[in-house]
């Protein structure tokens, strides 16, 4: 979705145009979609978690018919020792047992350096740039395995350098 600071507002959700279609070929291609997300607005006390689970309800409407495997979200605010807060493993490996991933075949992609740091600490398949959101800033941050302009470039990129993965 485009990026709001503290996004505490449903009405403030605005998810990209091509993430529905994207999604729905990973998925076609095999891919479980899990969403990690810092929320450090929780531990700042900026929102409450029925106001982050409000705004997850609508992007999870605007997203559709797309859906998720599973999101995961880490209240930490940064300077608090976590080992859940991107770019810490800990959401990932959480995913990784409750839904059986292969991490070696799995990939991370957002638009932050944090999401890119993510994927080496996780030890995944890659971590994807899209140049969105913060991504045209963080571009200089990061050592992303690629750099995508949206998210229909990075599923393209996905679906020609997988590896591992068992057919859908």
């Amino acid at each position: 979705m485009e990026d709001v600071d503290y996004c505490r507002d449903p009405a403030q959700v605005a998810v990209y145009p091509d993430a529905a279609a994207s999604l729905a070929r990973l998925r076609a291609a095999g891919f479980r979609l899990i969403l990690v997300t810092n929320q450090s607005g929780l531990g700042r006390g900026y929102f409450t978690e029925a106001d982050y689970q409000a705004v997850h309800a609508e992007f999870l409407r605007q997203l559709a018919p797309a859906t998720l495997d599973a999101a995961y979200f880490c209240p930490d605010a940064p300077g608090i020792p976590s080992t859940r807060r991107k770019p810490a493993p800990g959401m990932v490996q959480e995913a990784a047992i409750d839904h059986r991933l292969d991490l070696a075949c799995s990939y991370v992609v957002g638009d932050k350096a944090a999401d890119i740091e993510l994927a080496a600490r996780a030890n995944l398949q890659g971590g994807v740039l899209v140049l969105t959101g913060k991504g045209q800033a963080d571009q200089v941050l990061c050592l992303p395995n690629y750099t995508a302009p949206n998210l229909t470039a990075a599923t393209d990129w996905i679906l020609q350098h997988r590896s591992n993965l068992p057919p859908p």
